[in-house]
């Protein structure tokens, strides 16, 4: 799968670049332990560290990144860009702006006191290969981050001469600092549009047997997954 960025030429040199989401995993899950001791068993136990679903989802397609820092502090937002002329002349000026909270009537998104509804404004294009749709969501895992950025699907394989935005609702009031330029603000990846076909069926002795195996052989000895059945991956986030 080939995906294809585009930026304004003005932009190239210093336009932060999306990354795959292998190297923009957060320094919380490098630094946690991989085991720590439950009260529950009265034993060590492994951490969502050493769980391969819970990792490979945080390292699967690719983020969007914001472009430069924005101080937020009393619920107001604010940045300071020295963003230089642009080509076109429809192109976005500023690394975020907001939805009117009566875009979101009815939904659950505005329903904490000081959540407001702003999406991130994106600097690149995004092209994909025909029949791929581009679904885009909050980075995986990442409850750190003070927004929730909404999922949303663009056939960006037909819709790819401007950028995608990233509408989110800011969910921390309290937060007050700034938001570095590079902070994943989005995760995406490509997904065929290709429909799906559901079949249904009984388990057969076979597939009840091989259950059975499976099921024990993960119980007696861990990481059996990682080592039988996990496809392999790279092995580097860097």
């Amino acid at each position: 799968m080939n995906v294809v960025f585009r930026c304004d030429p003005a932009l190239r040199e210093t336009l932060p670049r999306p990354l795959p989401a292998l190297q923009a995993l957060p320094d919380w899950l490098r630094e946690m332990p991989g085991a720590a001791f439950s009260e529950l068993h009265g034993r060590e136990v492994r951490t969502v560290k050493q769980c391969p679903p819970f990792v490979d989802a945080m390292r699967h397609g690719f983020v969007m990144r914001l472009p430069c820092d924005v101080s937020v502090a009393e619920g107001r937002f604010s940045w300071n860009w020295d963003l230089p002329p642009l080509a076109g002349e429809t192109q976005p000026r500023s690394p975020l702006s907001f939805h009117a909270p009566a875009q979101a009537a009815g939904s659950p998104f505005t329903a904490g006191e000081g959540h407001a509804l702003i999406k991130f404004n994106s600097f690149w294009t995004i092209e994909l290969e025909p029949g791929y749709s581009l679904f885009a969501t909050h980075p995986v895992n990442r409850a750190d981050l003070p927004f929730r950025t909404l999922t949303g699907l663009v056939d960006s394989d037909r819709f790819h001469a401007v950028g995608v935005l990233f509408p989110a609702v800011w969910t921390d009031a309290d937060f007050a600092g700034v938001l570095p330029a590079g902070t994943p603000v989005a995760q995406c990846f490509p997904v065929s549009r290709a429909p799906l076909t559901m079949t249904f069926e009984d388990m057969t002795p076979e597939h009840i047997d091989a259950y059975d195996d499976v099921a024990n052989a993960l119980h007696a000895t861990p990481g059996v997954y990682r080592r039988v059945y996990r496809d392999r991956r790279p092995s580097s986030d860097k």
